[in-house]
Order: C-alpha cells, then sequence, then structure tokens
C-alpha cells in the first residue's frame, strides 16, 4: 500500500495540504443564500429575538414620533441613515450582513415590542449595537414609534456625518 511506504514522504506532505486547505478552502465568501437568508430570518423572528408580545405603552402621537426620531437621529442614523431607509450611508450595502432599510417588510414585520428588543440589546452579530443604559425605556419606544412612521426615503437628505447637511 502507498501510505506503508516511506512514510518520511507523504507525512510532511498531508500535514502541509491540512493545514493549507483552510487558507485555500475559506477564502471565498459569498452572500447567503435564499434558503439561508430565509432560515436567519425565521430564527431571529421566533427565536432569537425576544419581547413579541411586549406593547409600546407610548401613545403614537406627533409629539412621541418627533421625539423619536430626535432620539433615533442621535444614535441610529449612522448606520440606517436621517430617514430609517440607509440614504447617504456608504457602507450599508456593502457589508455583510448588509444594513437593512427600516421601512423593508422585513424589518417591518416584528412586533413593536421585538423592535424595542432589538433597540435595547443589539443583534449579535450583525453589527447592531446595543442602546441599552444610552436612553430610557420611553425612548426606546418612541424610536419604535419612529421606525413604524418613517419618512418618505431620501426625504431627510444624508447625515452630516458623511457629508450631508440632513434636515
Amino acid at each position: 500500500m502507498w501510505w506503508s511506504k516511506a512514510p518520511s514522504r507523504w507525512v510532511p506532505r498531508l500535514l502541509l495540504l491540512g493545514a493549507l486547505a483552510p487558507l485555500v478552502l475559506g477564502c471565498g465568501a459569498r452572500p447567503a443564500s435564499r434558503s439561508e437568508t430565509n432560515v436567519v430570518y425565521w430564527a431571529k423572528h421566533h427565536i432569537t429575538v425576544g419581547g413579541k408580545h411586549n406593547v409600546n405603552p407610548v401613545p403614537a402621537s406627533a409629539q412621541n414620533i418627533a421625539d423619536g426620531q430626535q432620539a433615533f437621529s442621535s444614535y441610529c442614523m449612522v448606520c440606517h441613515g436621517l430617514d430609517g431607509q440607509n440614504t447617504g450611508v456608504p457602507f450599508a450595502s456593502t457589508i455583510a450582513p448588509v444594513v437593512p432599510s427600516l421601512a423593508s417588510p422585513q424589518v417591518q414585520a416584528y412586533t413593536n415590542g421585538q423592535l424595542k428588543w432589538i433597540i435595547e440589546n443589539g443583534l449579535y452579530p450583525s453589527g447592531m449595537p446595543p442602546a441599552r443604559g444610552m436612553f430610557s425605556d420611553d425612548d426606546m419606544w418612541r424610536m419604535v414609534l419612529y421606525i413604524r412612521h418613517l419618512p418618505k426615503a431620501g426625504s431627510l437628505g444624508e447625515p452630516a456625518v458623511y457629508g450631508g447637511e440632513g434636515k
């Protein structure tokens, strides 16, 4: 048999191949397939993200939505844009996973309690940081109201941090 002849020749080669295989095979990054995306979507909506049955105690008044927009603009706009739809965010579609538009059906499918949970706890490993300790519960609920009442995409301009003037 080949493995019994001169192991001093094939063992080092096999070890080298084993060491290099992850480097060569692991280099290819590709977007997630539709089925992978569906599995992750289902898991987030039904397992990972808590707060599904929590009810927003803050009423949806014009003032509360405006206050939610103000809080959102102080923290969330760096990744989601001023309008929550990634307007003016140069990296939003180039990172993996991409930064979702908060107007998307996938995001809007979360319950209010789940949106608040995401704001409060973040989403690991997506890059969404937690806001716990930075905002009061009522402020986070107001951000949820703003996410439910987003303006037209692009209507608020680009964030000043990326060279825009914002509105």
